[in-house]
């Protein structure tokens, strides 16, 4: 379905969820709805590829903002949805966010990412999102941290914008991370910042604010509840790693996002010769080789 605003599509949301809250109690909390991803596509880059990414994953609605002036690929799944939408502005994809979740039935689960982005979780190459989603609710989660892997062309000579679906690669070591701390330097429970991939090798071109990798990206609507610039929720329980009592599953998203900035911004394409080092290694698109290599883990969930 077409909608010509991000204002047309909410008042459609909220159509629905009223007509969920008539069929009774508990049917529109979200459990019926099934998971809905939100895409924000800013630039024409792999625009059909990410759509069909997420529609294979299982996705019961996908949903994708795009400015007018790019082009709707010829996709007729029924379960994708194109609004038309300011998505450039420096707070678009938040702004986004902060106007669905309100929209949506409390408990309803979303995920959000940007046009050249994949996600991938534990086992996705034989388990749905909605499989997921199942497992995180019945350990009493709301939500599931994801680390941002950056893709990258080695070859800036061959690739100039930085992106090669068939040349992917992504640096396989040179991750850290430590807790995180609130505005009192308090440390926070079972929170933490990552860093790596371009962000920590170019962190010269990175403002500081953007350098850190985790993004808590896959989560359920509740009243109230507010996405920050950081990809952080303002809820300490949804920007916790893990269960107090175990280990949880976490996700990766796979992002071409940083290359193509490191190459569209004049101060960084000049002096970037390459994103190539020791540690680059060939992206298999499959989530076992972000699992053998601890990008993403499965805790309790086998």
């Amino acid at each position: 379905m077409i909608h010509d605003s991000l204002e047309q599509f909410l008042a459609a949301l909220r159509a629905e969820r009223r007509a969920l809250g008539r069929r009774g109690p508990g049917a529109g909390q979200g459990a019926a709805c099934g998971p809905m991803a939100l895409i924000m596509i800013e630039d024409a880059a792999e625009i059909e590829t990410t759509l069909r990414h997420h529609l294979a994953l299982g996705f019961s609605r996908v949903v994708a903002f795009a400015p007018p002036d790019l082009p709707q690929p010829a996709l007729t799944d029924p379960r994708l949805d194109w609004v038309r939408a300011d998505t450039r502005s420096p707070s678009a994809g938040t702004d986004i966010v902060n106007a669905v979740t309100p929209a949506v039935p409390a408990g309803q689960w979303l995920y959000y990412c940007y046009n050249a982005e994949y996600l991938y979780f534990p086992f996705s190459e034989d388990r749905g999102i909605a499989e997921l989603c199942a497992f995180l609710a019945e350990e009493r989660r709301e939500a599931a941290a994801c680390v941002t892997v950056d893709l990258y062309a080695r070859d800036l000579t061959a690739h100039p914008d930085g992106l090669s679906r068939e040349q992917a690669h992504f640096d396989r070591l040179g991750y850290f991370a430590h807790g995180r701390r609130d505005a009192q330097n308090r440390p926070l429970d079972r929170q933490v910042d990552i860093f790596g991939g371009l962000r920590w090798r170019f962190e010269e071109h990175v403002p500081p604010e953007r350098r850190q990798i985790v993004r808590v990206a896959l989560f359920r609507a509740a009243r109230g509840l507010k996405l920050g610039e950081d990809h952080r929720f303002d809820r300490a329980a949804y920007n916790e790693m893990q269960c107090p009592w175990h280990r949880s599953p976490t996700a990766a998203i796979c992002s071409f996002r940083a290359a193509k900035a490191l190459r569209r911004n004049p101060a960084s394409r000049d002096v970037i010769a390459s994103f190539d080092w020791a540690g680059a290694t060939p992206f298999e698109w499959r989530a076992r080789q972000l699992l053998d290599l601890g990008l993403m883990e499965p805790g309790q969930w086998f």
